[in-house]
């Protein structure tokens, strides 16, 4: 899928369509004090395999890519809900 950088969008801060600059939302590292992290830090501590089966079959064909809008005006982020695509890229334009 291709994007353009610059896509015109609502911003809901100023209330009217500005040209928002699009980049792609990079994957945080985990905290390790949350619960689930916490959780799975004490089930594969020690001696023992691997708490969780391997995942039978194939991936996914598609990956979710994240983007997030910055207005030009006001400098706050739009992040709308994320799209399913193989390939994604941003096209000059």
């Amino acid at each position: 899928m291709k994007l353009p950088r610059k896509v015109n969008m609502y911003c809901p801060t100023c209330k009217k369509h500005t040209p928002h600059d699009a980049e792609r939302v990079k994957k945080k590292r985990t905290s390790e004090l949350k619960w689930g992290q916490r959780r799975f830090r004490k089930v594969t501590a020690g001696y023992g395999g691997f708490p969780r089966p391997k995942p039978e079959g194939r991936e996914k064909p598609t990956r979710k890519v994240w983007l997030r809008f910055k207005c030009p005006v006001c400098k706050k982020y739009v992040q709308p809900i994320a799209i399913r695509a193989k390939k994604f890229e941003f096209t000059e334009g």
